[in-house]
């Protein structure tokens, strides 16, 4: 889950709490190493960056969750964020965005084509980047999931979970 200062604090408590339940662990993945607090934007939440993104490797993880709030904003200026992004997703893994979050997907220029949802305030980026908009709780198109915003993070969590879960029950090669 890469995490910059002001998340949207449920976007990160949400989904990380329910990947948890359901047996995943979630890794924080951050600009910098060394274990920096970051602060939700509505200061109920707060996490400890596990890695950089700079010397995160995209094998080492099933799926990747963007949260929302500011946070994609600040990171999308940080070329190992956005480089591990792009690496990530070339992987064909699970890629899960809400709210703001797919702002690092146009960044590491990986929606022209697809059609997933947002905030509303991102759609024009969206679409100028290629994407296809539709408003809906979840869309899922490929390796894809997205939301909108904090009250689709149940439908949201559940769909990444499913997909995990199937991606467990094939056999490995």
């Amino acid at each position: 889950m890469p995490v910059g200062d002001e998340f949207e604090d449920a976007e990160v408590t949400v989904p990380s709490e329910r990947l948890r339940a359901a047996g995943h662990e979630v890794t924080i993945v951050g600009t910098e190493e060394g274990g920096a607090t970051l602060r939700g934007k509505r200061g109920r939440a707060t996490v400890r960056v596990d890695v950089a993104a700079a010397s995160a490797h995209p094998p080492d993880f099933e799926a990747l969750v963007i949260p929302g709030g500011h946070s994609p904003d600040h990171l999308r200026m940080d070329a190992g964020v956005v480089s591990f992004v792009r690496r990530f997703w070339e992987t064909g893994k699970t890629v899960a965005a809400v709210c703001h979050g797919p702002q690092l997907l146009i960044e590491a220029d990986v929606v022209r084509g697809k059609t997933l949802t947002s905030w509303p305030s991102i759609r024009k980026d969206l679409e100028n980047a290629g994407a296809r908009w539709i408003d809906r709780e979840v869309v899922e198109d490929g390796n894809l999931i997205t939301s909108r915003k904090p009250d689709d993070l149940e439908a949201f969590s559940a769909a990444i979970i499913r997909r995990l879960e199937r991606a467990e029950a094939r056999p490995s090669s």
